[in-house]
Protein backbone atom coordinates (compact mmCIF):
# COMPACT_ATOMS: atom_id res chain seq x y z
CA UNK A 1 0.00 0.00 0.00
CA UNK A 2 1.22 3.81 -1.01
CA UNK A 3 2.03 6.07 1.28
CA UNK A 4 -0.29 8.58 0.10
CA UNK A 5 -3.33 5.72 0.30
CA UNK A 6 -1.84 5.31 4.13
CA UNK A 7 -1.59 8.85 5.01
CA UNK A 8 -5.60 9.31 2.77
CA UNK A 9 -6.91 5.99 5.09
CA UNK A 10 -5.06 7.77 7.96
CA UNK A 11 -7.14 11.10 7.79
CA UNK A 12 -10.35 9.61 7.17
CA UNK A 13 -9.83 7.36 10.33
CA UNK A 14 -9.91 10.58 12.10
CA UNK A 15 -12.60 12.22 10.75
CA UNK A 16 -14.78 9.21 11.29
CA UNK A 17 -13.34 8.70 15.02
CA UNK A 18 -14.16 12.39 15.89
CA UNK A 19 -17.56 11.48 14.24
CA UNK A 20 -18.33 9.15 16.18
CA UNK A 21 -17.06 11.07 19.51
CA UNK A 22 -19.11 13.64 19.05
CA UNK A 23 -22.37 11.44 18.56
CA UNK A 24 -21.09 9.64 21.60
CA UNK A 25 -20.66 6.68 19.95
CA UNK A 26 -17.52 5.31 21.91
CA UNK A 27 -17.46 1.64 20.95
CA UNK A 28 -16.70 3.20 17.31
CA UNK A 29 -14.88 5.93 18.42
CA UNK A 30 -12.61 3.23 20.16
CA UNK A 31 -12.45 1.46 16.20
CA UNK A 32 -11.52 4.13 14.26
CA UNK A 33 -8.81 5.29 16.71
CA UNK A 34 -7.46 2.05 16.89
CA UNK A 35 -7.64 2.15 12.61
CA UNK A 36 -5.55 5.34 12.98
CA UNK A 37 -2.96 4.52 15.39
CA UNK A 38 -2.14 0.93 13.05
CA UNK A 39 -2.35 3.42 9.92
CA UNK A 40 -0.09 5.92 11.69
CA UNK A 41 2.53 3.22 12.53
CA UNK A 42 1.97 1.35 8.96
CA UNK A 43 2.86 4.60 7.16
CA UNK A 44 5.62 5.46 9.62
CA UNK A 45 4.53 8.89 10.20
CA UNK A 46 4.88 9.56 13.80
CA UNK A 47 1.66 12.16 14.39
CA UNK A 48 0.70 12.73 17.47
CA UNK A 49 -2.25 11.39 18.50
CA UNK A 50 -4.94 13.99 17.90
CA UNK A 51 -6.84 12.55 21.07
CA UNK A 52 -4.06 13.61 23.39
CA UNK A 53 -5.64 16.42 25.30
CA UNK A 54 -8.49 14.29 26.02
CA UNK A 55 -6.35 12.00 27.59
CA UNK A 56 -5.04 14.37 29.81
CA UNK A 57 -8.15 15.97 30.58
CA UNK A 58 -10.02 12.79 31.48
CA UNK A 59 -6.78 11.86 33.84
CA UNK A 60 -7.02 14.69 35.77
CA UNK A 61 -10.92 13.70 36.68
Amino acid sequence: MSKDRLLADLEEAESKAWDALARYKFQVFGYWAAIWVHQNRMGEFKREKPWRCLVREARKQ
